[in-house]
């Protein structure tokens, strides 16, 4: 075998493994995204519950406690998610709910987290002065997540 062919069958070996290598990875990928936004979401609906909860007068005002929560609220609406949705992580796996549409129409889905970060924000700044004020702020929150939702997530079975 010459010089030349060697080489030859060396790159082609080589574009073949970097190929199947790519492949036998893009779940994994996906999946590490998809459990990252996921993980995101969980806390969402954590600090979304102890505020909730006050918020419905199930459990009592707490000016600390809602502070914090809404604290996180906020920091995790300004966290830059761009690498938790990766195209093709949509329905087609298996665990997720999230809607082709989030990909095809990219700007709406900004203006939706826009109105996350905000309503979040204005939470954060108002929700350990009183429960008037908590419950106030909290509407918003809770509407920029719903719209969120019914654009962009398939629901619940």
């Amino acid at each position: 075998m010459n010089s030349l062919t060697t080489l030859a069958a060396g790159a082609l070996l080589v574009l073949s493994s970097g190929s199947a290598f790519a492949e036998s990875h893009i779940d994994p990928a996906i999946s590490g995204a998809m459990n990252a936004r996921q993980s995101h979401m969980r806390l969402y609906a954590f600090n979304l519950g102890i505020l909730g909860s006050m918020a419905q007068d199930k459990a009592p005002y707490d000016a600390e406690a809602a502070s914090a929560a809404a604290a996180n609220l906020a920091a995790l609406a300004s966290l830059n998610q761009m690498f938790y949705w990766p195209q093709g992580s949509d329905t087609s796996f298996e665990g997720s709910r999230a809607l082709p549409a989030i990909w095809e129409t990219f700007p709406a889905i900004l203006e939706k987290a826009t109105a996350l970060s905000d309503a979040a924000a204005n939470l954060a700044t108002v929700a350990g002065t009183d429960l008037d004020s908590l419950k106030a702020a909290f509407g918003p929150v809770g509407g920029a997540c719903g719209d969120c939702h019914k654009s962009f997530r398939q629901p619940d079975s």
